[in-house]
């Protein structure tokens, strides 16, 4: 674990934290990860992986410990990785995964209610950038492909009751 951060601080820009407020999320392409694994062969340090045993439901992981040990994990707010390109995007490049107040998107979903204001901050983004998204998400939802399956779902009432 101690190598992976490493890794991941040796990427972060050489900027304090205190020089900019948000910092732009860094990405980091195969070709980049390859020639980094690559240079640190060369300089003699052995990467180890280690074997564990990784949560396969939220079960399994909702009473785990926090902040989330599973950075890999696609739930996990530290990293995201573009399944196309394998590109790994770190979305807090002057933090270390324990310095997040909140380390999985699960978790932010069964508090619920949340605002702009706040999934910007969980995420890294601007409030703009995340009203953007939602309402690309909404579009999408709304789309003519899926119209007549969300119908069903409209004036629905999860108790039975009749409206």
């Amino acid at each position: 674990m101690a190598k992976t951060n490493g890794l991941v601080r040796s990427l972060q820009q050489e900027n304090p934290p205190e020089e900019e407020a948000r910092r732009r999320p860094k990405t980091m392409s195969r070709r980049e990860m390859l020639r980094e694994r690559r240079r640190r062969e060369r300089a003699g340090e052995i990467i180890e992986v280690a074997e564990y045993d990784r949560p396969k439901t939220r079960a399994d992981c909702a009473n785990g410990p926090r902040p989330c040990l599973f950075v890999a994990c696609k739930h996990h707010l530290y990293l995201d990785v573009n399944p196309e390109t394998g590109s790994i995007k770190i979305n807090f490049p002057d933090r270390d995964v324990w310095e997040l107040e909140e380390t999985c998107a699960l978790d932010v979903a069964e508090r619920g209610g949340v605002t702009l204001e706040d999934v910007g901050d969980i995420l890294n983004l601007t409030r703009e950038r995340v009203r953007q998204v939602e309402v690309t998400g909404l579009q999408k939802l709304r789309g003519d492909t899926l119209q007549h399956e969300l119908d069903t779902f409209i004036g629905w009432d999860p108790e039975g009751n009749e409206a």
